[in-house]
């Protein structure tokens, strides 16, 4: 693929399309926020986290049963837990895919971010009856949350010039780094104050009131808009005009499966999965077993990862677009050049966080690292598949969503898994799974990767579903 386009002025960032970013960035955030919910309030939630069976007494000490109800959940019920709303995303994120590129995208993302916000404020009610009925629920809410994170990744083919696909995607994707920031803040104060079940109470509500709002504000053509200048209007059909919206389009499914371009993405997306899903759900434990501190500490310490990771996930979309914009290195090679950055360092950092960590600070900032630099990954593997395959970008996205959703199935049960059989050796086994997963995926990304359109993607294919 080319990397020089027409020169033309472009608007100033306070246009309508870094608006539509922003919003769904804030949907990602929300998402987040529901989907990390449960990570810390398990601390609280269940009589013990740690594979010993001893009770957190710094946790009792602070919270009572009546505001914060107790079960007795085991370590593998909880990795059920925490992993089963990614059952719910795996069996849909295909299809969710495929239908955003005949569909409305606007309908689709406003009610599916709606019936995941109601079934959130349902959730307490659900801890009441059994672990079973909380399991049911999370895989419902699955099916919700990879409804919205397939579908509105096609946004972008008709939102996003090629110039800005790199900044605008970094800020709409940035939010599933930002959501558990301010989720892990805000939850211990919420669970010490009001109680845990007012967590989900609250980012339900907040949730409802985004999907009403996502109405009113997106439309699905950028043409259609009543509240965007003439000129911006101009400015982003200008990149798309050549750009086939048909309700209509045959999968080479044949094909895709012999790509090894496509395969590369995915390998990196899994060995992305992989690793977030654990620091996502398991840094409350990693912390709560290694540092011993209350649970006001510990949402805070927690936080801390995902927040720089969103400053680092911001920084890779504007880093990404200005050496395209500067013809400094070909689009290729950015992508190989996010993607090493994005395994290789949080690799590092894993091996680190084991044996360079003995002190508190040594602990919190190579965990911080180990997070933050996964989100160089992002930028590269979700604009990559927009490259490669334009016209089956919807459906491309739901299959590497539902890639990386098996990986975090898999790694968020095994961790838990491995916690409860062996927890002297525990936390070794399953960084260094981390780091050798990572370095899979950078290798077989810089073997087999391309940046431009395969054969298959283009118009004169004909192969059926």
């Amino acid at each position: 693929m080319d990397n020089k386009f027409p020169p033309r002025k472009v608007p100033s960032f306070c246009s309508f399309r870094y608006g539509l970013s922003i919003l769904l960035h804030v949907c990602n955030v929300l998402i987040m926020s529901q989907r990390m919910c449960v990570s810390l309030t398990m601390v609280v939630m269940v009589n013990r986290t740690d594979p010993h069976g001893l009770p957190n007494t710094s946790t009792e000490e602070l919270l009572d049963n009546i505001k914060n109800p107790v079960y007795n959940w085991s370590p593998e019920i909880q990795g059920i837990i925490f992993s089963s709303i990614f059952y719910g995303s795996v069996i849909f994120q295909i299809p969710a895919g495929y239908l955003s590129g005949i569909y409305s995208v606007k309908k689709m993302v406003g009610s599916t971010l709606f019936v995941s916000s109601l079934i959130n404020l349902f959730i307490p009610l659900a801890a009441q009856v059994g672990e079973t009925l909380v399991i049911v629920c999370r895989v419902a809410q699955g099916v919700a949350q990879g409804t919205v994170a397939a579908a509105q990744q096609v946004i972008w083919i008709k939102w996003a010039p090629p110039l800005e696909r790199g900044r605008l995607t970094s800020i709409s994707i940035s939010g599933f780094m930002l959501g558990p920031f301010i989720t892990l803040i805000a939850t211990g104060f919420i669970c010490k104050s009001l109680g845990w079940p007012m967590v989900f109470y609250i980012m339900g509500a907040c949730g409802c009131t985004l999907s009403l709002l996502w109405f009113v504000l997106f439309y699905d053509e950028p043409k259609d808009h009543p509240c965007m200048s003439i000129s911006e209007k101009e400015y982003i059909t200008s990149f798309h005009v050549q750009q086939v919206s048909s309700s209509e389009y045959s999968l080479p499914i044949k094909d895709m499966l012999k790509s090894l371009p496509l395969w590369a993405i995915c390998m990196c997306i899994f060995a992305l999965f992989w690793s977030s899903t654990i620091i996502l759900f398991y840094t409350p434990t990693f912390i709560n077993s290694k540092l011993h501190v209350n649970i006001n500490e510990n949402g805070l310490l927690s936080a801390l990862p995902h927040l720089f990771s969103w400053i680092f996930g911001l920084l890779a979309g504007q880093m990404s677009d200005f050496l395209l914009s500067r013809n400094i290195f070909s689009i290729l090679n950015i992508r190989k050049l996010f993607i090493m950055l994005g395994l290789l360092l949080p690799a590092l950092f894993c091996v680190c966080l084991l044996y360079l960590s003995s002190s508190f600070y040594g602990t919190i900032i190579f965990l911080i690292l180990a997070c933050a630099t996964g989100s160089f990954t992002m930028v590269a593997v979700i604009v990559n598949t927009l490259e490669i395959a334009p016209r089956y970008c919807g459906f491309l996205n739901g299959f590497i969503l539902v890639i990386g959703t098996i990986a975090g199935i898999i790694s968020s049960t095994l961790t838990g898994i491995i916690l409860n059989q062996d927890p002297e050796s525990s936390w070794f086994k399953i960084f260094f799974l981390i780091a050798g997963i990572n370095v899979i995926g950078v290798i077989f990304y810089l073997i087999f990767a391309k940046a431009e359109i395969q054969d298959w993607a283009k118009e004169k294919q004909h192969t059926r579903l």
